[in-house]
């Protein structure tokens, strides 16, 4: 199991850490959909009780992470072509009003990191750093909004299909096509533009979305 192991024995908030790791695990994909999640293996690599554990897979399954399974227990669940759809389309919904109510407000340092995680994207040759170079490029602008239940639902909803970027990506031969649209929508913010900003948004998600659905069985594989 590949988790980052660390003695929370004697922290308080020890769900939560074991929460924070098996999160990043599975978003990453060093937890492959359909793994078993043992907690007495977790609670040992941790060494902690099941409590903490359990507690951690419940919170990981209200995010649709996890998924616990008649005789198997918890279990990394995986996407269907509707369940993609779905998640797509809320993004579709909320992103683009996002990225509307934060170009008013985008402060020059804040246009400044969006463009140097924007080039770092862009430059990366390192498919395993893709899908945080591309979180952080549109969390840099996102987290401008304020909009704090707007931005919880896009989380959520990209924390269920970033484990599936990188090799997106990569199937897709995709990243030309991704740079010129982050490259699109930063110009947009940078001249103020926010209805410009929002229209390539949605077209930027939409684009992944039908590339997403096509090569689906690949990515699950």
């Amino acid at each position: 199991m590949k988790l980052n192991p660390v003695d929370i024995s004697k922290t308080a908030s020890a769900s939560s850490i074991v929460f924070e790791e098996l999160r990043r695990a599975i978003i990453k994909g060093d937890l492959a959909v359909g793994e078993a999640l043992r907690q007495d293996e977790i609670a040992g690599l941790f060494n902690v009780s099941r409590i903490p554990v359990r507690e951690a897979l419940s919170r990981l399954e209200v995010q649709g992470l996890v998924r616990t399974q008649r005789y198997r227990g918890a279990v990394v669940s995986g996407l269907s072509a509707e369940e993609a759809t779905e998640l797509f389309d809320l993004r579709l919904l909320v992103e683009p009003e996002i990225i509307r109510r934060a170009v008013p407000l985008l402060s020059p340092e804040v246009l400044h990191k969006a463009r140097e995680c924007c080039v770092s994207f862009s430059e990366s040759t390192e498919p395993m750093s893709w899908g945080d170079l591309n979180r952080a490029f549109h969390s840099e602008i996102y987290n401008a909004s304020k909009l704090k239940f707007h931005l919880e639902v896009a989380d959520n909803a990209m924390n269920r299909l970033d484990r599936y970027l990188r090799a997106q990506l990569v199937l897709s031969n995709g990243m030309e096509q991704a740079n010129s649209e982050h490259f699109g929508i930063l110009e947009a913010c940078e001249t103020g533009d926010a209805e410009e900003a929002a229209a390539l948004t949605a077209a930027h998600i939409d684009g992944v979305k039908q590339s997403f659905l096509k090569h689906l069985n690949l990515l699950q594989a």
